[in-house]
């Protein structure tokens, strides 16, 4: 089976007797649920309830491992310890760990079993690359944190909610509110999807359903080891999720991740 080192993402250990009450208040997941045996995905929100860090949560006894993306490490760091106030936490790096992501047959990737199973070590053989993960994850609709952004997508339109980032059960966290009173709507307006690109377009190009602005590229554009063309996420108007669309006047075609529901 694959396995790829995630040199993308970076890892802080949280220590002390409040890490665990101190990260329920803050993130979309239950903490409460956190094992050896179930990593967890979640985000860190403003108050608005936009996404400011995606995060995998991981147990290493009474202590938590944050998997974060390498670039924002130091600023998650930074808020933790804004708003950690009395509470006895200490955060630091933990740099004696790698991530790894590893496909192939259903695994504990918390986002979905199809991704496979993420992992902490501090070696392990990997024999993938970071250009075989995207060409992997993308079909499934996971998306990266230079996808997400920070301050810049509502943290279900990066469907977090299918994609196990969330909890409607537990108790209060940043951004709830908007967060919630989006779920209990019919539909989202707009998700981020993955699409397959045929011909160049600048990073942050209009998707286009006709002449009518159907969605924008977000991240980087990954070309498929296999040849079956490139393909990059865009923010998308779930409106026009059946009708012909391009990206710089060339045709695109819009990648529906099984988890997508019936109708959106």
């Amino acid at each position: 089976m694959p396995l790829c080192h995630m040199i993308n993402r970076k890892i802080l250990r949280l220590s002390g007797p409040d890490v665990r009450p101190f990260l329920q208040g803050m993130l979309t997941q239950d903490v409460g649920a956190l094992s050896d045996a179930a990593p967890l995905y979640a985000g860190l929100l403003s108050p608005q309830g936009k996404a400011l860090f995606q995060l995998f949560l991981f147990a290493d006894a009474d202590d938590v491992l944050i998997d974060v993306e390498a670039g924002q490490a130091d600023a998650l760091a930074k808020r933790l310890t804004m708003f950690r106030l009395r509470r006895q936490v200490a955060i630091a790096p933990e740099p004696g760990l790698k991530i790894f992501q590893q496909w192939g047959e259903p695994g504990n990737d918390p986002r979905t079993a199809l991704a496979g199973s993420r992992f902490l070590a501090a070696e392990a053989a990997a024999d993938a690359t970071m250009a075989d993960w995207h060409a992997h994850r993308l079909p499934l609709g996971l998306p990266e944190a230079d996808e997400i952004g920070s301050d810049e997508l509502l943290w279900l339109e990066t469907n977090a909610r299918e994609l196990n980032g969330v909890s409607f059960t537990k108790g209060c966290y940043t951004g709830q509110e908007n967060t919630a009173r989006m779920h209990h709507r019919d539909k989202l307006r707009k998700r981020l999807l993955p699409l397959r690109l045929t011909g160049p377009a600048a990073a942050d190009a209009q998707v286009m359903a006709g002449e009518r602005v159907a969605g924008e590229l977000r991240g980087a554009r990954h070309v498929s080891p296999d040849g079956s063309g490139d393909r990059q996420m865009a923010i998308f108007r779930m409106d026009y999720l059946d009708h012909p669309l391009t990206v710089a006047a060339a045709p695109a075609a819009l990648i529906v991740p099984g988890w997508l529901p019936a109708g959106d």
